[in-house]
């Protein structure tokens, strides 16, 4: 299933994130970058090294993927092929439970999370007020902290806050569904925020100083002008949070109630009894589902820019 806590992407996110977003500075005239191909014993050296971390990371998606069709208990030993245990997790109850519950908690905070998040962006990246930098590194922190950090703050804030969210309309903590959702928007919001400031930070304002010529008001040159340049970055961050949301364990497992357990912990409780060829097919339908998300992210992105290039 991959690491605990918020997966692969969150670490790669937290280097994002941790460096400053400016634009980019033009090349000064005479220094070009090299682009002659390693020769000799560096050239294979490379080659080598490159075939070795390429193995390290996707060898163990391999056997993961071979093994979750083994017609056999123990997980080492192969005795066939079968589709008995996605035939298997397709009939547990508990396991399309916790899938639902998931689904649930990754769009209703991945919709929230996007809409704050770009908001904080645009905030950032296109305004000065007083408090900005304190808000900047307040707004990354979830990205930098521990897991378990953010967990105990959760699981705190709601123990002394359930009374006030209980007062909103619909909102019941005591279920674990509203807890999780909240949660998973409280660190989500960073990383939309990331991604979609660094579009900001490439976007030609002169564009949005146009509309405003043309006596566009602020809503208009934002939805008719900076959304559409800004939406690969938008979808590209509620792919991410989707992503995050759907991996994580450490956060869930803190704030979750009986009855609203996501897939991640109920597989995390699953290991607890053993590696099973059930739970090798279970990580294999989240695995690809996150691969598509990626997939999906990559061709907007193309499909965006190429349709760019021909304007």
């Amino acid at each position: 299933m991959g690491r605990l806590g918020r997966g692969a992407g969150r670490d790669a996110a937290r280097h994002v994130a941790v460096l400053p977003v400016r634009r980019e500075e033009p090349v000064s005239k005479g220094v070009a970058r090299s682009t002659a191909e390693p020769q000799g014993f560096s050239r294979w050296w490379l080659r080598g090294h490159s075939l070795l971390v390429f193995i390290f990371f996707y060898a163990p998606i391999v056997v993961l993927f071979i093994f979750s069709f083994n017609d056999s208990n123990a997980v080492g030993n192969w005795k066939g092929f079968t589709f008995g245990w996605y035939e298997a997790f397709l009939d547990n109850d508990n396991v399309q439970k916790s899938i639902w519950v998931s689904v649930k908690v990754c769009l209703f905070s991945t919709v929230i999370a996007v809409v704050l998040g770009t908001a904080s962006a645009l905030a950032l990246e296109r305004f000065r007020w007083w408090g900005q930098k304190a808000f900047d590194a307040v707004l990354y922190l979830p990205i930098i902290i521990p897991d378990v950090t953010m967990a105990v703050m959760m699981l705190v804030f709601f123990g002394e806050t359930a009374e006030w969210f209980n007062v909103i309309p619909g909102v019941d903590l005591s279920s674990g569904l509203e807890k999780l959702v909240f949660s998973h928007v409280a660190f989500n919001i960073s990383f939309v925020s990331v991604v979609v400031r660094a579009r900001l930070a490439n976007l030609d304002a002169s564009m949005e100083e146009a509309a405003a010529d043309l006596y566009a008001n602020r809503w208009q040159a934002f939805r008719r002008v900076t959304l559409p340049q800004i939406m690969p970055g938008v979808i590209g961050g509620a792919l991410l949070a989707i992503t995050i949301s759907l991996d994580d364990v450490v956060v869930s497992s803190f704030v979750a109630a009986v009855g609203a357990t996501p897939i991640s912990v109920y597989v995390f409780g699953m290991l607890r009894k053993g590696v099973s060829p059930l739970v090798n097919s279970v990580s294999v339908v989240m695995l690809t589902a996150s691969i598509s998300l990626v997939l999906a992210s990559l061709v907007f992105s193309r499909a965006t820019g190429s349709g760019r290039e021909e304007r």
